[in-house]
């Protein structure tokens, strides 16, 4: 079967297009690279000239996404412009990629007569809701533009699915991570931050006590769960949301702690670097946890990776490439 990545020069985007060309699956890598490096491709490039395909093109242009999508069977969506302070600053932007970019994949998709279209869809959209652990059909207001544009996708893959029969899957991630996550930027993830942070003996900054809490879910729990969101022929498990984590959270303290025990083994200086607190960060919710039992029942979703085994994994990576 054919497979199209979108984003696929990304963190996420090209870990899921290596494990699918490992899996014996043809890819289609749609990527403006924006946001994603041609850097994390070149080995997939190598090793799969056959199998894998680069097509560079903007999901705002309804042209490249109908090339894309021309001969796959499958979608898996991931291009987006995340962060929420980005969206803060530039809510238009986010708006454009996010919502116009994700309509034009719809209709692409739509035309094509894909088999199913998988989607990156966001724990932000529980926005101020205060239960935990998350569950996929209660959901707050959202807290910033980031987390409007990731509610209203899954309002259109639904429009799209009831309208025009298109099969839809979306994942909300929760604060992936990994490795090719990139550490650069004034949008980085907190946890490849903290690592060249720690790697280059600085300071991480903490936004707020450190008692905000994160279910921090490693790259490869997420590749497992697109995959299985493709294969599944349980007609109950499509056109769903479902929680894409480890269902265990971890406060920034915490993070902080397992990052020096684990990095203190290539160098044990890091374990005298103290963190740096500032103040609270718009628009982040205080607590953030995913119930995984709906992906369980229907997907049959088992995380491999906990938090820190995916952590140390993640660090051997990063002190590889980023020393």
């Amino acid at each position: 079967m054919n497979t199209l990545v979108t984003g696929g020069a990304g963190f996420i985007g090209s870990n899921l297009c290596e494990a699918l060309l490992e899996q014996g699956y043809s890819v289609v890598c749609l990527d403006n690279f924006s946001t994603g490096h041609i850097e994390n491709l070149l080995p997939i490039i190598e090793k799969y000239p056959v199998q894998f395909k680069l097509i560079v093109g903007d999901i705002r242009n309804l042209e490249d996404c109908q090339k894309a999508v021309s001969s796959v069977d499958y979608v898996f969506h991931e291009a987006a412009l995340g962060s929420v302070p980005r969206s803060i600053k530039d809510p238009k932007t986010t708006n454009d990629v996010n919502i116009s970019g994700f309509l034009n994949m719809l209709i692409a998709a739509r035309e094509a007569k894909m088999k199913r279209f998988i989607f990156a869809a966001s724990s932000s959209t529980y926005g101020d809701s205060e239960s935990l652990p998350k569950v996929e059909d209660v959901i707050g207001k959202p807290l910033s533009p980031y987390a409007i544009t990731k509610y209203v996708n899954e309002l259109y893959a639904d429009i799209f699915a009831k309208t025009y029969g298109l099969e839809f899957i979306g994942l909300r991630y929760f604060n992936v991570f990994g490795q090719r996550q990139d550490p650069n930027g004034a949008y980085a993830a907190v946890i490849p931050l903290f690592i060249k942070q720690f790697i280059s003996h600085n300071s991480p900054i903490i936004n707020g006590d450190g008692e905000y809490s994160r279910d921090f879910t490693y790259i490869k729990n997420v590749v497992q769960m697109n995959i299985l969101a493709m294969q599944t022929t349980n007609p109950r498990a499509v056109n769903q949301i479902y929680n894409t984590a480890f269902g265990e959270r971890t406060t920034l303290n915490q993070l902080v702690s397992y990052l020096k025990e684990f990095l203190s083994e290539f160098d044990r200086e890091i374990s005298k670097i103290v963190p740096t607190y500032g103040a609270n960060r718009v628009g982040d919710i205080p607590h953030s946890l995913a119930s995984i039992d709906k992906a369980k029942e229907l997907l049959s979703y088992n995380p491999q990776y906990s938090m820190r085994d995916g952590l140390k994994e993640a660090i051997a990576w990063y002190w590889k490439n980023l020393k």
